[in-house]
């Protein structure tokens, strides 16, 4: 074993999957394969002997599956970061968010399609190794410009300012299904607002996940069709390789609509959460509340520093409830997020900042009246 190297077990039945990881883990100088197994049980035995800095598990093993695991390890205490590792299939989908919502910490896409070995290596690569050096805390955190230095770093406990509340409008990439069950799970059936998320995940993930978000939570919870009116007490999770956007209301009193594009990945991501705050805001203005919660990289930085420029509030989660503290640590950095919370506390900061937006507006009213 080499001084400050990450050390990575791979459980995965077939030796194929188990030779491919092998090559894609040796490409990084950082890290190196601590063990293998090809069944979940023996797979739980080395977690325990060798502790691993980060698991890869399969999803589909035969015996012990990779849910199952999942759920042992968390179990028996364990907490080193596991990456599913999934099969792009509905069967694939639903056991990973599963898996995701029960400990994991994200998952790659097992290489299909592919021409050769060597492009299967590539593709592989160039999704899984970016994820192991976030997760095992190697990833690079470049501090961003502050466009709000009066602002500096947040303080949870500091007044966010409350002018109108229209949509909250969710941005959230590794270690989102867990935290998504959290937030929305606090949120009450008659919610006053829609809820818009921008989660990173491939087609055929995000109907799976808003399936099992509607069947825990009090709100309604669907994956967002094209041309879809905005309904108050809603949640709209943007479809996996599309953008979603916001339009404005076709005729007067009419609610604002979703539109699904295609254009170019933003920040490397479609959906993108840039691309949802900038439209939120294009229609709502100041009534955007935005929610930046774990996640790799900085999308959705662009779109909060558009949220505050316009007279919006921007929540962030806190680094100790993070999967992987990246995209809310950009906005955090930048001064943009008026409060940084737990993501056990964000449900009841959301209602709180609604409720003192429908109370500034009865008091508006009032006072015109």
């Amino acid at each position: 074993m080499s001084a400050g190297r990450k050390r990575i077990l791979i459980v995965d039945d077939s030796a194929v999957m188990r030779s491919l990881l092998r090559t894609v883990i040796a490409r990084d100088p950082m890290l190196e394969v601590a063990g293998t197994a090809s069944q979940g049980e023996a797979g739980l035995d080395l977690a325990a002997s060798l502790r691993p800095d980060l698991v890869l598990l399969d999803v589909e093993m035969p015996g012990m599956g990779g849910l199952a695991t999942v759920k042992a390890l968390r179990a028996r205490g364990e907490t080193m970061p596991v990456v599913m590792c999934s099969a792009l299939t509905r069967r694939g989908a639903t056991v990973t968010i599963e898996a995701l919502a029960d400990g994991a910490s994200d998952y790659v896409a097992k290489p299909a399609g592919h021409a050769d070995r060597s492009c299967a290596m590539e593709a592989l690569a160039q999704d899984l190794l970016p994820k192991i050096r976030a997760l095992t805390g190697r990833a690079s955190r470049a501090v961003q410009p502050n466009p709000f230095p009066a602002a500096g770093w947040c303080d949870r406990q500091r007044p966010v300012s409350v002018a109108e509340a229209a949509v909250v409008a969710i941005g959230v990439s590794t270690g989102g299904p867990q935290a998504l069950e959290i937030l929305l799970g606090g949120l009450p059936a008659a919610f006053p607002l829609p809820v818009l998320v921008a989660q990173h995940m491939p087609e055929l993930f995000t109907k799976t996940l808003a399936d099992r978000l509607a069947a825990r939570c009090a709100m309604g919870v669907r994956e967002a069709a094209a041309g879809e009116m905005l309904r108050p007490g809603t949640v709209y999770v943007a479809r996996g390789d599309w953008h979603m956007e916001v339009l404005p209301p076709a005729w007067i009193q009419a609610p604002a609509s979703v539109r699904l594009t295609q254009t170019p990945p933003v920040n490397h991501c479609r959906p993108s959460v840039d691309v949802l705050l900038r439209s939120a805001v294009s229609v709502f203005g100041s009534g955007v509340l935005a929610v930046q919660l774990t996640g790799m990289g900085s999308d959705g930085l662009g779109g909060c520093s558009a949220v505050r420029q316009a007279g919006g509030t921007v929540l962030a989660q806190d680094e100790a409830t993070s999967a992987v503290w990246g995209m809310p640590r950009a906005v955090v950095e930048a001064g943009l997020a008026q409060q940084v919370l737990p993501i056990q506390e964000m449900a009841d900061a959301i209602r709180s900042f609604v409720a003192l937006a429908e109370c500034a507006r009865s008091l508006r009213e009032a006072a015109v009246s």
